[in-house]
């Protein structure tokens, strides 16, 4: 009896049982647990809202981007303004006729009769056949000191340029401008004719400096104008 019971406390030889842990460490871990879920808490609370965020807080910073932006837009709208007005100042600054502007009276003519004696007569000026009717303009910038009929002239026009020399357009059907009148090189003062002392369709062209009539060919090639090869330069 006493054999099999030594023998029953042999079977548990070498094995050791795990000690049970001290109520003190239960309590460590558990408040421990406690702790870190109160912290966690806490920074959760300190965290705003989305739905607890002052409305005013976000109409003022809406507001201040709203600003921010019309601001930048206002200031490249300025800048693009600036741009077309320079723009603007150098195309009207590149259109400005300048006061030499020299040009044909008008195209598609046939040059006839120059200037120079006809048997016991000087032909003061020239010819330049056209249909009637077709417009001629003013070759030179000045101020009109005749218009309307001039004895053998007809219906003329004669055009003071301010520097001692006047042209005389001839044998117009009709004139647009008055005397007095301010006119620009281009610009239309009459239509082709054949009044006065004229035979057939034309427009006389005659030129004056200092009151003595002048060959209008070189006084108008020294101008960068060919009556005889119906070609002018813009710009004299």
């Amino acid at each position: 009896m006493r054999q099999r019971l030594s023998s029953e406390k042999d079977r548990y030889r070498g094995r050791r049982r795990v000690p049970t842990p001290p109520r003190s460490r239960y309590a460590i871990v558990v408040t421990g647990a406690f702790v870190g879920a109160g912290v966690v808490a806490l920074g959760a609370s300190a965290m705003p809202d989305a739905k607890a965020v002052d409305p005013q807080v976000l109409d003022a910073l809406h507001g201040s981007a709203v600003d921010n932006a019309l601001q930048e837009r206002g200031q490249s709208a300025e800048k693009a303004s600036r741009s077309e007005d320079r723009s603007a100042d150098k195309m009207e600054t590149s259109l400005a006729e300048p006061s030499d502007i020299w040009q044909l009276p008008l195209t598609g003519y046939t040059f006839t009769n120059p200037y120079g004696m006809q048997g016991k007569q000087l032909h003061a000026g020239i010819d330049l056949v056209a249909p009637e009717g077709t417009p001629f303009a003013a070759m030179h910038a000045g101020v009109v000191k005749e218009a309307g009929w001039i004895g053998g002239y007809g219906m003329a026009v004669i055009i003071d340029h301010g520097d001692g020399t006047e042209i005389i357009y001839g044998h117009a059907r009709q004139v647009f401008v008055q005397k007095g009148q301010e006119v620009k090189a281009g610009d239309m003062i009459g239509l082709v004719g054949s009044t006065g002392h004229a035979y057939g369709s034309q427009l006389c062209i005659e030129t004056q400096v200092d009151g003595e009539s002048t060959d209008p060919i070189p006084f108008l090639k020294e101008r960068d104008v060919d009556i005889q090869l119906q070609v002018a330069s813009i710009y004299g």
